[in-house]
């Protein structure tokens, strides 16, 4: 029986639904990508329309463009090491135009409902009320969407709102002469503080974390730090930890040394702070250093180290939830971010539906999913084969322990993968491996006679 490739799904046009649709159509699947907004680059489209982009005005990317960009389409050498937002979205646009990946998406036209039907195969239907018919769905909608807050006891009556929403000094609201608390210690809660300290503004500026971090420079010697190193797919990742942990102390890396409270983990057990800016506000005295919040009183702030402060803004940097909007939550859902995904792929049980980029890959996404986006067309055309759903489950909890038993255990760290070992593993183990257990069989055989 000739094999038919599916009709596919592909839920959102960024990078990973991007990545997506061009594997796809280098393999001559034949797929539809459904997209929210009127323009591709979900999170990267900074003012996006279908308010999913987390991007602010003075946006840069931590992680320097020679390890940022696809294999198959480097960035220009023009590009500053650490590019701006509009320098990557310019980057996919002129992706999507070099593949032709314009025509396979419809705009305006993003899944509202889908739908898994008895036997196999989609329901999808999308915003205008269409119904179409699917028999392979790529879920690629992100995970830097869904603003995550903190429930701290009683209630704040100034303003508070999540870093999602925040554009610059000037919006969501004016943010100048203002009593400020930022609450969080990622690389947003570091730009953002950066920004809004600065004297010009007139503000008072604090910072309140929970578990702290590791501060880390994006220059070493003069050059990307990202690109000094790469962890060794054979060498164990505690042992390449441990030996940055040693010769971390001379980068300056201890937030203690500028005021904030010591971390409750080890370098690289949780994601390091990336900002050059922010030990100097710190030490400056632009920015004033505090533990995490106890509770809330009125516009009082009481922090766990029995301190107060009056607050007339509270801008909540604490990171965002996995979501998946159109499915129904009984039949899919990832309370606290937790979702087992064999190879951060699939759900075992479930072999027509295929997650990309559902992951905190370090150093950076783009190369991930390109990796991902790779077995999913392999998948496809029927050259690569899951193993059988015990193996998967087996699989899923050694990659866990592999990727995050090092972590803290918190929502932000329950999809961490080290990119290089990752890669190395699909490459040289798990395509290969996939290959031969398709041997002529196809997933899609069925389709032949339907």
């Amino acid at each position: 029986m000739t094999p038919t490739l599916p009709r596919t799904a592909v839920i959102g046009a960024g990078i990973s639904g991007l990545t997506a649709g061009k594997m796809l159509k280098d393999y001559g699947v034949p797929y539809t990508t459904f997209e929210t907004s009127d323009r591709i680059g979900g999170n990267w489209a900074f003012g996006n329309p279908n308010g999913r982009s987390s991007a602010y005005r003075s946006l840069h990317i931590d992680t320097s463009r020679q390890r940022l960009c696809f294999r198959d389409f480097p960035m220009p050498d023009h590009y500053p090491s650490f590019p701006h937002h509009t320098d990557v979205k310019e980057y996919l646009d002129a992706y999507a135009d070099t593949f032709g990946l314009l025509e396979n998406i419809e705009f305006g036209k993003g899944v509202e409902h889908a739908a898994h039907r008895d036997g196999g195969g989609w329901e999808i239907t999308d915003q205008a009320g269409n119904q179409r018919d699917f028999d392979l769905l790529v879920v690629a909608n992100g995970h830097h969407w869904n603003p995550r807050l903190p429930d701290f006891p009683g209630t704040f009556t100034g303003t508070a709102f999540h870093s999602h929403h925040y554009v610059d000094p000037h919006q969501p609201m004016e943010l100048t002469g203002k009593r400020i608390l930022v609450v969080g210690l990622g690389n947003s809660a570091a730009d953002i503080t950066v920004e809004l300290s600065s004297r010009a503004l007139q503000n008072e500026v604090t910072l309140s974390t929970r578990s702290s971090a590791w501060i880390v420079p994006k220059y070493i010697a003069g050059r990307p730090g990202d690109t000094l190193w790469r962890t060794s797919p054979h060498l164990p990742l505690s042992w390449q930890r441990k030996a940055l942990q040693l010769v971390a102390p001379a980068m300056g890396v201890d937030p203690t040394k500028y005021g904030l409270p010591a971390p409750n983990h080890k370098l690289f057990e949780a994601h390091p702070t990336q900002s050059v800016e922010l030990p100097l506000r710190l030490g400056s005295g632009d920015v004033t250093p505090k533990p995490n919040a106890e509770r809330l009183d009125g516009d009082t702030v009481h922090f766990v180290d029995g301190t107060a402060g009056q607050f007339d803004v509270i801008v909540y940097a604490t990171g965002y939830d996995i979501t998946f909007p159109f499915f129904d939550a009984e039949f899919l859902s990832a309370p606290g971010n937790r979702i087992r995904l064999y190879k951060r792929m699939f759900v075992p049980g479930l072999d027509d539906a295929v997650f990309i980029g559902f992951a905190q890959a370090i150093p950076t996404l783009f190369p991930f999913v390109e990796c991902q986006s790779r077995l999913l067309a392999s998948y496809a055309v029927g050259r690569y084969a899951l193993p059988p759903v015990t193996e998967m489950e087996r699989v899923i909890d050694v990659d866990q322990r592999l990727y995050t038993g090092h972590c803290t255990d918190s929502a932000r760290h329950t999809q961490q993968v080290d990119f290089f070992h990752y890669e190395h593993d699909m490459r040289t183990r798990e395509l290969p491996a996939g290959l031969k257990r398709a041997g002529s069989r196809s997933p899609w055989a069925r389709l032949a006679s339907v």
